[in-house]
């Protein structure tokens, strides 16, 4: 989803996300229930996901109010001209669904605060692509009915494939590494897992990603980053979440 010449699926995912939120009521407002709100924008937000992967631009333009906001997963703030310029029909070599999963509503009078799953599985030349993103959506209830006015999009992220490292390897990144004086991070080996703690915290299972990168179970915004010298061993690691470093600095035993 992060390919701009991509169309529909590709799109940066909180467009897509943020598009699918539909109009409830043509009834007007006071019209029907909390529950009927739910049962429409449910299903109008299913219609906008369809129209994103058939390039149909005319249902987009329907359900969006002129002035709608919405801030993609990238960080991004985008307008309805600027949602309505990428949504084109995809490439032979790209087929894909968006389901709309976990669907919640609050109403509060004219307004209604929608939140959801989208489940999105692709198929990008011949290889399969699965993603799921959470989405916040405000609609305002009009003559015409719903229309989304603001959407927020998150990317779902979950933990990457594991590797085994052989004992030498696991070896290698045993040892106690200090962030401050006060501060440090032990890695120790127990048979085929390495455990890792930090200073007054409950142990972690670590698993590995590569060789030098180990990552921690249902943390996946997170990495430990094992950094070598010019003799090819450890020195320390960068603890990253997404662009930003903790240096943690491995202890020789004589340092101890």
């Amino acid at each position: 989803m992060t390919r701009a010449w991509l169309p529909a699926l590709m799109l940066p995912a909180a467009m897509l996300l943020a598009a699918m939120l539909p109009p409830a009521h043509s009834g007007g407002p006071g019209a029907g229930s909390d529950e009927d709100v739910r049962v429409v924008l449910e299903h109008q937000t299913q219609q906008l996901l369809d129209a994103i992967t058939s390039g149909s631009s005319a249902v987009w333009d329907r359900l969006l109010d002129p002035r709608v906001s919405f801030t993609t997963e990238d960080g991004e703030v985008r307008s309805k001209a600027a949602m309505m310029g990428d949504i084109r029909p995809l490439p032979k070599t790209i087929t894909g669904r968006i389901t709309v999963t976990d669907f919640k509503v609050t109403v509060h009078g004219g307004v209604a605060i929608a939140t959801h799953v989208d489940d999105e599985h692709e198929t990008f030349h011949g290889h399969a692509l699965h993603c799921q993103y959470r989405t916040t959506d405000t609609w305002i209830r009009t003559p015409k009915g719903w229309r989304l006015i603001g959407s927020q999009v998150l990317a779902l992220r979950t933990d990457p494939p594991a590797i085994e490292l052989t004992p030498a390897q696991l070896d290698e990144l045993v040892g106690r590494y200090d962030l401050a004086a006060d501060l440090f991070y032990e890695i120790r080996r127990s048979g085929p897992v390495l455990i890792g703690q930090e200073t007054g915290r409950k142990p972690d299972t670590l698993r590995a990603e590569t060789r030098d990168v180990l990552f921690v179970p249902g943390r996946p915004r997170y990495r430990k980053v094992f950094r070598r010298d010019g003799q090819g061993r450890v020195a320390d690691f960068a603890e990253r979440r997404e662009a930003w470093d903790l240096v943690w600095t491995r202890e020789r035993p004589q340092e101890r």
